[in-house]
């Protein structure tokens, strides 16, 4: 295993554990995702360099898109959230609640 590839798996490990940590707020797990899916696109983006191939896939750009979406999807759950509650913490979102 080469230095690139154990920074891209410490690097999406190490969200993955902040992610199951860091559960109090709502912003840090978007945080945790987002640096989750920044490790996973630059894992396919340096791939086809890896692996010498000449063409180029559209993976990447596809992940990139789907990351924006989902960044702009957790931003509108945060300020609803945070307009409804009044905080932002995680465990205010439970729906059993009324």
């Amino acid at each position: 295993m080469s230095l690139l590839h154990l920074s891209f798996y410490s690097a999406f490990t190490l969200s993955a554990l902040g992610l199951a940590f860091h559960r109090t707020h709502l912003i840090s797990a978007l945080l945790c995702l987002e640096s989750m899916m920044l490790a996973l696109y630059l894992a396919l983006s340096t791939w086809p360099v890896a692996t010498q191939t000449p063409s180029s896939t559209l993976t990447p750009m596809l992940m990139l898109a789907f990351s924006a979406c989902e960044a702009g999807t957790g931003l509108a759950m945060l300020v609803a959230s945070t307009r409804t509650h009044g905080s932002d913490h995680l465990h205010n979102l439970n729906l059993l609640q009324c």
